[in-house]
């Protein structure tokens, strides 16, 4: 199936702009009909959708293009592709933990603030005993 710039925009939810500055930036190569107008396809949808899954963990456009450029090379660059996403993976892990620790860090806020609203007043020796705890960990 094909889909003029405006339907692959909506297809996608990104503006037309973006999928313009992608082509440019060389992340995207959509195919040109007779009047010269980008043509995209369900393959450019797949591509597309994957690229702003690595735009989400936090790729640079340098990552992105250098992984397109491979890419575009084929499986001789396969190694690298995934040393790429296993970098990417690796640093992935590292801001779950903190967020985790982070989330952690509010809950037991919550839980102080809760303990505090029923009336618990020993909640606050416990909540300073045990981020002194979490502190030296």
């Amino acid at each position: 199936m094909s889909y003029s710039i405006g339907e692959f925009s909506k297809m996608i939810g990104l503006p037309v702009s973006t999928l313009r500055y992608y082509e440019n930036e060389g992340l995207l190569k959509p195919d040109r009909d007779e009047n010269n107008l980008r043509v995209y396809t369900d393959q450019d949808l797949k591509w597309v959708t994957f690229l702003l899954h690595l735009k989400g963990t936090g790729m640079s456009m340098a990552e992105l293009k250098q992984y397109t450029i491979w890419r575009a090379e084929g499986d001789a660059t396969m190694l690298e592709r995934m040393e790429l996403l296993e970098k990417r993976r690796r640093l992935l892990e590292k801001d779950i933990q903190a967020l985790m620790h982070n989330l952690e860090v509010i809950e037991n806020k919550i839980d102080f603030y809760e303990e505090r609203l029923a009336g618990n007043k020993d909640s606050m020796i416990s909540q300073v005993e045990a981020e002194k705890e979490k502190s030296t960990k």
